[in-house]
């Protein structure tokens, strides 16, 4: 990595970059935002106003694919056309073609969005994209491939760095995930039945929705993590070994869990018994990588007092190793009795998006933007504001939905003396007011945090154009 930066910094394509990064602080603002209006529709229903459009059902798919997608996709868009000519020493091939993903993914999330508003959708987590919409994204997602690996066969470097590893494996896991999951029969512009049916059609959809979580959201921020964490660090990775064993870990555990969300169903009890075996031992590599990342910072702990991107990303592998162990540990039958259709799961997820996911996107970008815009960030006193309004969110996000989930799962598993339930629906319902209260509290708080990077982007880009036309206008004139 030392040598990563041989190639002068204007015979890379960063204007690629630059695009996906504005564009991921966009869609982070806006997903976040609807995400804050969920949270208080479930404190206070009124707040639906009985329109149609703003109702749980379709607001719902709309936060979770503008900020998974627009968000995370995005920002997995700039870090990796970043990494991959930075660690290969070469420049980003078919610009052409990186142009079309740019427009191509902002344009098939902005259409998804307003497909979910006006009620077009597949009804899948995670996939809720309508047939046409998902041959367009498949065509980006070619198109994504073909720059990636490109990109690598021109390297001038010998060695393929780990973190272009992790994002290859996302690349490919991601486009096999969504084509077999996507398979359907249209019957019309706007409608499709599954090509598969029952309990085949619920494995297939948690073989996907899983292993988007394991390879969208894990393995890629991996390899974001894998890259700017030494760099930010100044060190080199702690054991390069070890991120070569948590790689191929990862990539053959992760395929096999995703029936552990079936548990308590008609599928077969042997699958989700296997697929909760696979999810305990995801622990391992999951730990691997986190203490691998954690400890790169050996001899430079010191730089957690003055560094505040290296809160950011530091920060992120804690709430990521939190996640990790919490996974597995939901996936045992005799939890996932009392967790299973909870909001317990629901504060597992955004410990995992909020913490690990979103942090170590932040950090990246604070990484980014200076080298991005040749220009010192406007504010380190805002970054340091941003993450305590990142950290408090996230904390009061999922501790109240830690006390929601667990409550409501007690009550509805209890009985009294009879043999009745204890508790009745609505009940549940009642107790889980003040938590979901404290879940909108906390989601405010972090949206406020990213406006605050927003404001201190825009204000790095701005000083740039300022002194870019100062200078401009301080060139003698010529006749």
């Amino acid at each position: 990595m030392s040598q990563s930066s041989a190639l002068p910094a204007e015979q890379y394509n960063y204007s690629i970059v630059r695009r996906f990064t504005i564009m991921a602080m966009v869609w982070a603002v806006l997903g976040m935002c609807v995400g804050v209006y969920l949270a208080s529709e479930l404190a206070w229903p009124f707040l639906n106003f009985d329109i149609p459009q703003l109702t749980f059902g379709r607001l719902r798919p709309t936060h979770t694919t503008m900020v998974i997608f627009g968000f995370g996709g995005s920002a997995l868009f700039a870090t990796s056309y970043y990494i991959v000519q930075r660690t290969s020493q070469a420049r980003l091939a078919f610009p052409w073609l990186a142009e079309f993903t740019f427009w191509g993914w902002t344009g098939g999330v902005a259409l998804g969005v307003l497909s979910y508003v006006f009620g077009i959708t597949q009804g899948r987590e995670y996939a809720e994209f309508e047939w046409p919409l998902d041959i367009a994204i498949t065509l980006v997602w070619v198109s994504y491939f073909a720059v990636y690996v490109e990109t690598l066969r021109r390297r001038n470097q010998p060695h393929i760095y780990v973190a272009n590893w992790f994002y290859l494996a996302f690349i490919v896991a991601v486009a096999l995930l969504h084509i077999f999951n996507n398979l359907a029969v249209p019957v019309s512009l706007t409608k499709s039945y599954s090509l598969f049916a029952g309990v085949q059609d619920a494995m297939t959809q948690w073989w996907y929705g899983h292993n988007a979580v394991g390879f969208f959201l894990t393995a890629a921020f991996l390899g974001m993590m894998y890259y700017f964490v030494p760099k930010q660090a100044g060190r080199p990775v702690y054991s390069y070994r070890l991120s070569i064993i948590h790689f191929w870990a990862l990539i053959f555990l992760y395929m096999w869990a995703g029936g552990h969300h079936l548990h308590w169903t008609s599928l077969p009890d042997w699958v989700s018994t296997l697929a909760a075996t696979f999810s305990v031992i995801l622990l391992m590599p999951s730990w691997g990588g986190m203490i691998n990342g954690i400890m790169t910072l050996s001899g430079a702990w010191d730089k957690l007092r003055s560094d505040p991107v290296l809160l950011f990303l530091i920060t992120s592998l804690s709430f990521y190793g939190m996640s990790t162990f919490e996974g597995p540990l939901m996936s045992l039958k005799s939890v996932n009795a009392l967790s299973h259709y909870t909001d317990w799961t629901v504060g597992h997820v955004h410990s995992g998006a909020l913490g690990w996911v979103a942090l170590v996107s932040f950090g990246s970008f604070y990484h980014l933007i200076p080298r991005l815009w040749d220009r010192k960030m406007y504010s380190d006193t805002l970054i340091y504001v941003h993450f305590w309004l990142a950290t408090i969110g996230i904390v009061l996000y999922i501790t109240s939905l830690w006390v929601a989930g667990i409550g409501q799962g007690l009550m509805l598993r209890s009985f009294d003396d009879y043999g009745n339930l204890a508790y009745t629906f609505i009940e549940t319902v009642e107790f889980m007011h003040t938590p979901y209260v404290w879940r909108a509290l906390g989601g405010a708080f972090f949206v406020a945090g990213t406006l605050v990077m927003v404001y201190n982007m825009a204000m790095t880009i701005a000083r740039r154009q300022a002194a870019a036309e100062t200078q401009l206008s301080a060139q003698p004139a010529h006749a």
